[in-house]
This record gives structure tokens, sequence and C-alpha cells, in this order.
């Protein structure tokens, strides 16, 4: 795989995957060759991951390609810089995320979303759970925030809650 196109590569067999989906082919597990699993295990992806992009993408057109490659490079980054290519054991168990109601600061869903882009971060979702579903792409487009950016916010933030808060007061005008 080459570390300089890795963007295209990303891109390519998104599109592939997206022609298999909407040509019927909706189950995701025969999607990948072993180059294409070594490649998203080269940036910090799960098959399924990867495919709830594919699937939410082919049905309601969002998140976009480039949104998706974008999400991508901060994971990608996060794994090399932070984590040093090491890949997590470890999966959070989606009923310990916070309920779709609760709030920060009256800001609903943002401890969800904060939860979910820690462990996207990491690398620790659970295959059913998605960074950036429909629920997330709600709360960022009501806030002006583009998930990439949302994620190295967090990123930024660390474990500091108040400066993730801080920064969707921003662009929420608040």
């Amino acid at each position: 795989m080459s570390h300089y196109r890795w963007d295209t590569t990303f891109t390519d067999l998104f599109r592939r995957c997206v022609e298999r989906y909407r040509g019927g082919d909706t189950e995701y597990e025969g999607y990948y060759s072993d180059e294409d699993s070594a490649f998203l295990r080269s940036i910090g992806y799960k098959p399924r991951e990867f495919f709830d992009f594919v699937e939410d993408y082919a049905d309601e057109g969002d998140p976009s390609p480039s949104t998706a490659v974008m999400i991508a490079s901060v994971r990608r980054d996060y794994l090399r810089h932070v984590l040093s290519g090491e890949l997590s054991g470890a999966v959070i168990d989606p009923a310990s995320l916070p309920g779709k109601t609760e709030e920060i600061e009256g800001f609903v869903w943002l401890p969800r979303i904060l939860v979910k882009a820690r462990a996207k971060l990491r690398g620790e979702l659970d295959p059913d759970t998605m960074f950036c579903c429909g629920g997330d792409r709600k709360f960022l487009h009501e806030h002006d925030i583009a998930p990439a950016d949302f994620l190295r916010a967090v990123w930024a933030a660390g474990d500091d809650d108040a400066k993730v808060i801080e920064y969707v007061k921003q662009f929420s005008g608040r």
C-alpha cells in the first residue's frame, strides 16, 4: 500500500463497495479482498466500520466519500501518532454509551457523541456502533461542525470535556 496515496486507495475501495451495495449485495463480509482487509487494518478500520459509511452514503448520500476519508484520516493519524500503530483490543459496550437524550450544558447528544468520538479515535467502537451515524450527523449539522473537525477537537481536548463543550459553543453561537 502506498502511504502517499492511501486516500486514493480508501476512495477506490469506498466506490467499489458502494457499487456492490447498490447492486443488491448488502452482505459486507464478502466485500473485501485480503489486500483490502490489510489496508483497512493499516488505517485502523474494521470491516463493518468501513461498511457503515458505505451503507449510509449509498442509502442517504451522507456522509460523503470525502467526509469518510477525512474521518479516516483523523483515525489513521491517531493510530500512528498516539497509539504508535498498536490496535486496541478493547470494545465499548453500546449499552454503556450515554443515552440519546442526555445532555451537557444544554447540548443534547453531546455526551453520547463525545464518548463515541473517543472510542472512534482509539478504534474501540462496537461493530454495531458508528461514529457519524444519523444522530451524530444531526448534532454536528445543527452546530455546523464537520465530523473530522469534531474528532480533531476531541483528540486535542484529551479527557477534558470542558474543552469540547467550549469548542461546540464556538460553533453553536452559545
